[in-house]
């Protein structure tokens, strides 16, 4: 079985650009699932504005969704990798085949919840009498879609663990480039609006999770998606490896409801046009923090390879690539935040009052960028080595402290300082997990492996 990627020898280099760069694309290609049904809501006739904030404010909701695909398939795929690093492909079965209902179960559970109570949660995440009607149409269709959305999501990394980066990419473009093409046809051909934006993202995702499925029962991969073996302990390993990347997508979620629900309260009038001004700017940040999201996952798989395989210096080298990745990355795009970000904004918006928001929140959300790559590297290389708790500590830490900067910075004048949330986690995000992780990195690799 021949694999495109050996990540126990090849040039470590090598395999760092073999796995991130795809991830990245992928990631990236993966935002635009939501900026671009945003990009087309945004300039519907007439309520464009109004329809954003509505589909802005399902935002939480569609980030906690894919948050459960990342629990399953990081703390999966991490454990897989490593197994199969010890050479145990039995094992490496088995926690596929747990993964795999274990997504099933999550799709099951989230979709049922999400349609009881999803007039309760637009209320509560920001809603207004204004924007509900849009919010509840898109959150509608988009839930009876979870299945799709979290096998997609989930399966696609027990492809990229296997060495199959090229594949994990092409799961993703697949729903991307189809959710272009249908967009604007269910959106403006079929008259379908809002409800038109769902329909193509759910259809988009349909054909993610089919290639996927097609990939992992087929012939190419070593592991493949079996059924039995089902190990409750086991499940609840893969979710406590899983717990950290998932509560910083998680919340996220919490981070928009904040936002939403500040800006709304402090907003008076303004309510809704700052909701939908920030929409924007959170779509934005997404084409940073999703490729980063690639580079820090992506090398994962190589670093819990070569922990399980004894190899110190390769799991240091493959830290310190993906660093230097994500520094080029973040500091290339702060450059063009402060030089492009009204181009981005004509694609949401034309109004002039949102689009002069929108372009001085993408400045200020931008701030702090470039040392934002050194939390996501080191967080997520502690998650590879098994350092969950760690990891998780310092993810919660940065979350929380965004959610004090958004409460407390709108206090001191108005609506809009709420934006300064963002950078001031970064900061204090970036500082803490830097600290932190060099005091614990050497002592952790000395624990679990020899002296080659």
């Amino acid at each position: 079985m021949k694999k495109e990627n050996d990540l126990g020898n090849d040039s470590v280099f090598s395999l760092v650009l073999k796995l991130t760069i795809p991830a990245m694309l992928a990631q990236l290609v993966n935002v635009l699932y939501g900026i671009i049904d945003r990009m087309y809501i945004g300039h519907i006739p007439v309520i464009g504005d109004l329809a954003l904030a509505g589909v802005g404010v399902c935002g939480p909701i569609v980030t906690f969704i894919s948050s459960f695909g990342t629990l399953v398939g990081i703390g999966g795929s991490i454990m897989m990798a490593t197994t199969m690093g010890r050479g145990d492909d039995k094992e490496a079965k088995k926690i596929l085949s747990n993964s795999f209902l274990m997504l099933l179960m999550f799709s099951g559970v989230l979709t049922t919840i999400f349609l009881l109570t999803k007039k309760q949660m637009i209320n509560i995440f920001g809603g207004s009498p204004a924007t509900f009607e849009y919010a509840d149409t898109y959150l509608t269709i988009y839930t009876m879609g979870t299945f799709f959305a979290l096998l997609a999501l989930g399966l696609n990394y027990f492809i990229t663990c296997q060495g199959f980066s090229l594949n994990g990419m092409i799961t993703v473009f697949i729903g991307a480039v189809s959710n272009i093409i249908l967009d604007p046809i269910f959106i403006f051909g079929f008259k379908m609006g809002v409800a038109g934006g769902a329909v193509a993202t759910v259809i988009s995702q349909f054909l993610s999770c089919l290639y996927a499925l097609l990939f992992l029962f087929g012939k190419r991969v070593k592991i493949k998606i079996s059924f039995g073996n089902y190990d409750w302990h086991l499940m609840s390993e893969i979710i406590k490896v899983g717990i950290s990347p998932f509560i910083i997508i998680a919340t996220d979620s919490v981070i928009i409801i904040a936002m939403n629900t500040v800006l709304q309260m402090y907003g008076g009038s303004q309510g809704d046009m700052l909701i939908s001004a920030v929409t924007i700017v959170q779509s934005y940040f997404l084409l940073i923090t999703g490729p980063l999201i690639g580079i820090s996952g992506g090398v994962q798989p190589l670093i819990s390879f070569n922990f399980g395989a004894q190899k110190a210096k390769r799991v240091k080298d493959s830290i310190k690539y993906a660093v230097i990745l994500a520094l080029i990355l973040t500091t290339s795009m702060f450059l063009v935040s402060r030089f492009c970000g009204e181009y981005f904004v004509a694609f949401f918006t034309d109004s002039p009052d949102t689009a002069a928001i929108s372009v001085w929140g993408i400045k200020v959300f931008t701030l702090a960028i470039i040392p934002l790559a050194l939390q996501y590297v080191f967080v997520d290389s502690l998650t590879a080595l098994g350092r969950i708790k760690t990891a998780l500590y310092l993810s919660a830490c940065r979350k929380l402290s965004f959610l004090i900067f958004t409460f407390v910075f709108p206090i001191m004048s108005i609506a809009q300082n709420a934006f300064y949330a963002e950078p001031a986690a970064d900061i204090f995000g970036s500082v803490q997990s830097t600290i932190i992780f060099f005091a614990v990195f050497q002592k952790h690799l000395n624990k679990y492996i020899k002296e080659q």
